[in-house]
């Protein structure tokens, strides 16, 4: 049983001062200090694996193990002296040995020269015998210097330096003191003792992360080397449960050894409600929280890994089922294990007002601009601690807190949000789960962070604003055909009225009358649908444009002069929306007959042209120049009427280009103007607007 106990043991030792030279030597880069720790590592592991080895034998140590002990020891002086510094090469290749240095070798010389000489012959059950007392002696000797090495190394260390190798000392002088305790033991009892003897690799085994510890902190002794915070945090979580399982399991045993009839029942229920707390704890966030700031704050140089704050900071911000607003906050929160807080953003109001909140009751404050609290943030930037606040008020001067913020549940920091030296808003944290202070590092992070929040908010208040104008710009355009649509069913309507009084009695004026006004009622009725569903697509579909040609010209046959349809083929069909298409070619008739006088003409003509159906609208009413046909007349807004919007041309042309086809005009002030219509025909148009859409 202590043969197995021994070999567990040493195994440890191995194991773990294997990885820390695997560690050192992946990061040495020739500095010397970086050159004998790797090397004394690496003998301990040699060391502890034969000794882990040689438990199982029969005798458990030999001359081997004897040796490699000796030269582990030496290995970890050697380290201790390149640090004090009584090796030196001066000038030349050949090093200069101090006095200590010359007692030192010959010390570790004449122990090598005993254990050859004795054999190693020191087991469990040897006798009073010089050779046993001679090894003894040896080893207390090497203890004994390896411990003044460690005092002369901590003694000789500046105050301000000692907390880089403070743990070291600690580490390697344990060695050394355990090594003097168990040969003290064995020189006074004439016999090594095995449960010491067996504890001695598991003592080994603890001073590795000591010795890792002062190696992250100097660089002189390897540059480079880094211990991850996660698997830092995961083995730390990994050993204090494996130990609490094992005491567990230790007073389990008692209370089986010494329940009686009861023995049994007691032990499993122990040991069931152990796991069960230990459960509990693993996944309580305030033990997390107190873990990873433990960590940060006694193993690592810096309270954060920036890389991987950053990485997680942006993820959070990006990704998440919460809003921006929220995300923001949970963000910052994580950065000093706050459980929550709330967000307050710059209005058009002039006020910072409260937006959201994550984990902590809404508050109800609002703060103006231009008050001491949000000048103080604007100017200073800082982070403001409440606690810190309410305890020495003179580090914060200026600052007034609002009362509303006074009585904010649990708030701890209010971290400015600034955008362009502007203040656009803060964030109130809560208590952290673990104490942290807020230094230097915390207030830096907290302020580059809640500036890139800032930037993150405003972008995002910028892509809702842009989106609000659009649909204010569709709505608006929409509008704007609208009114385009009722102008010119008012125009009809009043030139309608204008002829009522002349042609009341004409029965084919009445029949006209009767039927603009039904084709009026249904042309709004269509448009008050459209405005009701907030559809504005039309589908297109199959359509003879000879009969949509006759429908035009008929509505417009009550202006004079009235339009003159020619159709040349009657079958043409083209792929078009039949209310659209109606829309485009009767402004374009309307048009011509305003530019018209009574005694002029409007011809609408139909033909084809190969694969393409022509539709021409000729007046001989005043023309348009070529540079307001280039310059205005298809922009949106310009028109050569009084009481024109300079819409129609415009949609025309939009539409017509849909359909894959073309408005052509041609104008002379003095012949009049020719607008050409150029559709492509059923098939053909069918994929143009494939190809369009």
């Amino acid at each position: 049983m202590l043969a197995s106990i021994a070999t567990f043991s040493y195994s440890m030792a191995a194991i773990g001062h294997f990885v820390l030279a695997v560690l050192l030597l992946t990061s040495w880069r020739g500095r010397l200090h970086g050159m004998v720790l790797p090397i004394a590592c690496c003998l301990s592991a040699l060391w502890a694996s034969m000794l882990a080895y040689q438990a199982t034998q029969d005798p458990p140590l030999t001359l081997l193990t004897d040796v490699v002990e000796i030269l582990r020891n030496a290995g970890w002086s050697a380290f201790l002296i390149t640090l004090l510094g009584l090796y030196r090469h001066g000038n030349s290749l050949i090093p200069k040995l101090s006095p200590a240095m010359v007692a030192i070798m010959a010390l570790y010389i004449a122990c090598l020269i005993v254990a050859l000489y004795s054999h190693g012959d020191f087991d469990f059950s040897s006798h009073k015998t010089i050779d046993f007392i001679n090894s003894i002696v040896g080893s207390l000797a090497m203890a004994i210097l390896g411990m003044i090495l460690v005092e002369q190394l901590y003694r000789n260390t500046p105050l301000k330096q000692r907390w880089g190798i403070k743990f070291a000392c600690l580490g390697i002088g344990g060695i050394f003191a355990y090594d003097f305790y168990l040969y003290s033991d064995a020189l006074l009892l004439r016999q090594v003792n095995p449960e010491i003897w067996a504890a001695r690799g598991i003592v080994n085994a603890l001073v590795v992360p000591l010795i890792a510890i002062s190696a992250a902190r100097n660089p002189q002794w390897s540059v480079g080397i880094t211990v991850s915070r996660h698997i830092l945090f995961y083995s730390a979580a990994l050993f204090g449960a494996a130990a609490y399982l094992l005491a567990m399991a230790a007073a389990g045993y008692y209370l089986r050894f010494f329940g009686g009839n009861w023995g049994t029942v007691m032990q499993v229920s122990f040991l069931f409600g152990a796991v069960v707390l230990l459960l509990a704890v693993l996944f309580s966030g305030t033990l997390r929280s107190w873990l990873r700031v433990f960590i940060s704050k006694h193993f690592f140089s810096y309270n954060y890994d920036y890389r991987e704050e950053w990485l997680h900071f942006t993820r959070t911000l990006s990704e998440g089922e919460h809003g921006l607003g929220e995300r923001v906050i949970q963000a910052l929160a994580q950065l000093v294990e706050s459980p929550g807080g709330g967000l307050w953003m710059r209005r058009e109001s002039g006020h910072c007002e409260p937006v959201t909140h994550w984990n902590m009751p809404s508050a109800s404050g609002s703060e103006s601009l231009d008050s001491p609290f949000c000048q103080f943030l604007a100017n200073k930037e800082w982070v403001i601690d409440l606690q810190e606040y309410a305890a020495t008020p003179e580090k914060y001067p200026s600052l007034v807190l609002p009362q509303w913020l006074q009585a904010v549940y649990r708030a701890w920091l209010v971290v400015p949000l600034i955008q362009d030296r502007k203040l656009f808003g803060f964030v109130v944290l809560a208590q952290p789960r673990s104490r942290v202070k807020l230094n230097w590092e915390v207030s830096d992070l907290l302020k580059v962070a809640g500036n890139q929040a800032a930037s993150y908010l405003a972008q995002h208040e910028a892509v809702t604003a842009l989106m609000v104008a659009r649909q204010f710009e569709s709505f608006n355009r929409m509008s704007t055909f609208v009114v385009h649509d009722l102008k010119n069913l008012v125009s009809q309507l009043s030139l309608l009225l204008s002829n009522a009084e002349k042609h009341k009695k004409n029965p084919e004026f009445q029949k006209d009358m009767i039927e603009t006004v039904y084709l009026s009622v249904q042309k709004m009725k269509r448009l008050l649908e459209k405005l009701s569903s907030g559809d504005s697509s039309e589908k297109a579909g199959p359509l003879i444009i000879a009969r949509l040609l006759q429908e035009a010209v008929k509505s417009k046959s009550i202006a004079e002069p009235r339009p003159i349809l020619e159709i040349q083929d009657p079958n043409l069909s083209v792929c078009a929306n039949s209310s659209r298409l109606e829309r485009v070619v009767g402004h374009l008739i309307q048009n011509a007959i305003d530019a018209t006088s009574r005694n002029g003409q409007v011809r609408v003509q139909l033909r084809r042209e190969q694969d393409f159906a022509i539709v021409e609208i000729k007046d001989t009413g005043h023309g348009m120049s070529e540079e307001f046909i280039r310059e205005k007349l298809f922009k949106p807004f310009e028109s050569t009427k009084s009481a024109g919007m300079g819409i129609g041309v415009f949609e025309s042309r939009e539409y017509v280009s849909e359909l894959g086809g073309e408005l052509e005009v041609s104008s002379s002030e003095l012949d009049g103007t020719i607008f050409r219509i150029v559709l492509p025909l059923h098939q053909t148009g069918q994929q143009a607007i494939k190809a369009a859409t």
